[in-house]
């Protein structure tokens, strides 16, 4: 039996406070309050969909607006992910998932490559859902790309309706990213990877 793999981050700046804690091995466990609400909402759906424990806290300089809460809540979730992984032995190692919800339909495509890329293909059609600039949702996964060390693709099939759109998208995410970090039982405690090693962002695996 695996140990749970858990990563825990405290980012502090001269911006934001943020505590992060995220086990792979939960159970959709959530606790977050990052002081804005739709990106609640969305740590929720990660939560409980990739039956991730997860935990957040955030105070940040959202008197100015929530682009560096946003963006180091997602900088936070990416480090905790690299850690959680580990050397990423016996994991699948690729993920994917289609959300619908209602007429949104999202498709999302990850590899736990070490090597970060984000392909983004969302057409959110409203500025703002609730308080929330939409244009942040690029931002986050911008910040969990890059330090987690994932390749991900994600891409709109279709919707209308913003706030679906944005859920689907990371409903998607959430069980792209538990199917991913899943243990492959076929791989006992191998590397999936043909050069053998998949531990830092940069590496060509």
């Amino acid at each position: 039996m695996k140990s749970s793999r858990q990563g825990n981050v405290h980012r502090t700046t001269k911006e934001t406070d943020v505590l992060l804690r995220l086990n792979l091995d939960g159970s959709g466990n959530c606790k977050v309050s990052t002081g804005i609400p739709f990106l609640d909402h969305m740590l929720q759906q990660i939560a409980s969909h990739g039956l991730f424990d997860l935990e957040a806290k955030a105070k940040g300089d959202i008197h100015i607006d929530d682009h560096h809460t946003n963006e180091d809540v997602g900088i936070a979730f990416g480090q905790a992910l690299a850690t959680a992984l580990g050397d990423r032995k016996g994991i699948t190692r690729f993920g994917h998932f289609v959300a619908p919800l209602d007429e949104a339909l999202v498709h999302v495509v990850l590899d736990c490559s070490g090597r970060p890329h984000l392909s983004y293909q969302l057409e959110i059609p409203a500025q703002k859902i609730g308080s929330y600039d939409t244009e942040l949702v690029k931002e986050f996964f911008v910040a969990v790309v890059n330090n987690s060390g994932l390749t991900m693709h994600i891409k709109q099939l279709s919707g209308t309706n913003s706030h679906h759109i944005v859920e689907a998208c990371f409903k998607a995410f959430s069980r792209a990213l538990r199917m991913a970090t899943e243990f492959d039982p076929r791989r006992s405690d191998a590397i999936p990877s043909s050069k053998g090693v998949l531990e830092q962002a940069g590496q060509n695996n």
